[in-house]
């Protein structure tokens, strides 16, 4: 439980340092954004003073100097178009062939005065012309820079996402492998040994009710001891009818359990096939009603409701117990995480993996209410 919760708070501090990062790389890209349109404002004003001089030279019919025409012709990137105050128009850095066409150049306009406040050139106190321009090609890709770069830092985050993820998964398979192998094996062990002494017992004469009760229970620890060798290795799936394997394991933990708790099972006519183990699919039952009956602290009413919508297949246990708050509704399915003094935390968490990597169902809280209780609902596909 502390772990689980150490490791959240370092999972949403990491978050947040990221949101920080991201947060801060694009506004210093926006500053530089800026700082280039400002720049790129001022080569434009520039360029109309070199205008003005190259105007005033011609009417003096001197030699405008070098200066001026250097930075008339240093403009090779930014696209330009100068309308003069008789409506004539040039243009620079523009498509040759496109700027032909008159539309093209007026819808060049439009949009250079979206993107860039026009300059006019000054000359004897008058408007002599108008410069509309646009954003340099550098400018252009400064500007979906950041596009850019979250879409890189959001690929990475996937990629170390799934590596994460594949890696957790693989260490839980290993963990869970080996737990359940080595769990089969130690039960495995006295459990030969109480087969043995059961015939001893036989042949002694003792009393048949008492051997009778014995073998239930090495029925019962054989079949716990298949379910962990199952869960240890990738089990087979056989096509069973689920109401059958549901009602069965509905009985047996009706007839184990107190008296207080009022069972009750909802199924419709006719069989429903689906690919299962019966092993653990009965586990899967068995946990999630002894979880039901704890909730309710061994006093109330239990209900499985089995439904079928098209492909789906439906099985609720619902109980009348504690309730849960909906932010627990995921957090339950975690290995370790219980309410219970001495509880492991591995029931939900194991039956989980049964329904989702096993059958390639679902599992999930469907609803909950604090004091008036919580079901639990399965949803696998029907076999055909």
């Amino acid at each position: 439980m502390i772990f689980t919760d150490y490791r959240n708070t370092v999972r949403w501090i990491m978050i947040v340092a990221s949101f920080a990062i991201v947060s801060l790389i694009l506004w210093k890209t926006y500053e530089f954004f800026q700082y280039f349109k400002e720049e790129e404002h001022t080569k434009m004003q520039n360029w109309s003073f070199a205008q003005t001089d190259l105007l005033k030279s011609s009417d003096l019919d001197n030699d405008m100097g070098e200066l001026p025409l250097q930075i008339l012709q240093s403009n090779t990137t930014t696209p330009m178009i100068i309308v003069n105050k008789k409506g004539e128009i040039d243009y620079k850095n523009i498509d040759e062939e496109k700027a032909k066409d008159t539309t093209y150049l007026k819808q060049l306009i439009s949009k250079f005065k979206e993107e860039n406040q026009p300059i006019e050139v000054i000359y004897k106190d008058e408007v002599y012309a108008t410069i509309y321009y646009g954003n340099s090609p550098l400018i252009n890709k400064l500007k979906y820079y950041p596009l850019a770069l979250v879409l890189i830092i959001f690929l990475f985050g996937c990629v170390i996402y799934f590596f994460y993820k594949s890696n957790k998964n693989a260490s839980q398979n290993k963990l869970w492998s080996g737990m359940a192998k080595e769990t089969a094996h130690q039960i495995g062990t006295p459990l030969s040994s109480l087969i043995g002494w059961t015939e001893i017992l036989k042949s002694e004469k003792v009393n048949p009710e008492y051997i009778t009760e014995i073998e239930k229970d090495i029925d019962r620890l054989q079949t716990i001891t298949e379910r962990f060798s199952k869960i240890g290795s990738v089990p087979t799936l056989e096509m069973c009818d689920i109401i059958t394997e549901t009602i069965n394991s509905f009985d047996y933990l009706k007839a184990r359990s107190s008296k207080l708790v009022e069972f009750e099972i909802m199924v419709p006519e006719g069989d429903i096939p689906v690919n299962l183990n019966k092993q653990l699919y009965s586990w899967v039952v068995e946990n999630l009603v002894k979880n039901a009956i704890d909730a309710m602290k061994g006093r109330g009413k239990l209900s499985i409701e089995i439904s079928q919508l098209e492909d789906n297949v439906k099985v609720s246990v619902s109980d009348t117990g504690k309730g849960l708050s909906k932010k627990l509704f995921k957090k339950i399915f975690e290995p370790g995480y219980t309410t219970k003094q001495r509880g492991w935390g591995l029931g939900l968490s194991l039956t989980k993996r049964i329904i989702e990597d096993f059958h390639g169902g679902k599992i999930k809280v469907l609803q909950s209410e604090i004091n008036k209780g919580t079901t639990i609902q399965i949803a696998l596909k029907r076999a055909y």
